[in-house]
């Protein structure tokens, strides 16, 4: 039996001209862009209460949102996400994006902080030029009550077993530590921001 092939196959079929200006985005593209906008949903969702309440947004997203916070089962959450991402269509999310790289780069910062903390800490109980260092670039710390802690937390070192959590006088030096680091990295944040204004 022999087989006629349609009519179309083997033509060129182009549906409208050139000259109409047809640029709409395709199915497949519309698809991708629901699907960018829920995740930006679920990283919206995903951010602290405080930030999200300060981030600008149509009140119909925030409420989508918040019941999205607040629902416990799979299918409804996956639902309630695709709600969210059709009410972000309508929405500007320039705004958007902007609060969740912040949140994004607000705890690299914070973790970058820690290891920091934790660097100055390993230093400072391992070697007395460390304490000095420390001074020079630290002029405004207590230098006496630095140096009990660095000694009591030595001796905690030494006697820490294997079983032992972290020893208290290594906490407090690192509590010590931890806020006079932070106010100088929110300095240089601050001075880098007008540098570039």
């Amino acid at each position: 039996m022999n087989r006629r092939a349609a009519p179309h196959r083997g033509l060129d079929a182009h549906y409208g001209d050139a000259a109409d200006g047809d640029d709409r985005p395709s199915k497949t593209q519309l698809k991708q862009q629901s699907h960018e906008l829920q995740k930006l949903g679920l990283q919206l969702a995903e951010l602290s209460q405080d930030r999200l309440d300060r981030t600008a947004m149509p009140d119909a997203l925030r409420e989508a949102i918040e019941t999205y916070r607040r629902t416990r089962s799979h299918e409804g959450r996956r639902r309630q996400l695709q709600f969210v991402g059709k009410l972000m269509r309508s929405a500007d999310d320039g705004p958007l994006r902007e609060a969740v790289a912040a949140a994004a780069l607000g705890s690299a910062r914070e973790t970058l902080l820690l290891h920091e903390v934790e660097r100055w800490r390993a230093e400072l109980m391992a070697d007395d030029d460390a304490l000095t260092r420390w001074l020079q670039a630290h002029p405004a710390t207590d230098a006496q009550q630095l140096r009990s802690l660095v000694r009591a937390a030595r001796r905690d070192a030494a006697a820490l077993s294997a079983e032992q959590r972290q020893p208290r006088a290594m906490r407090e030096l690192f509590q010590f530590i931890k806020p006079l680091l932070q106010a100088q990295a929110t300095a240089s944040d601050d001075t880098a921001d007008q540098t570039h204004e």
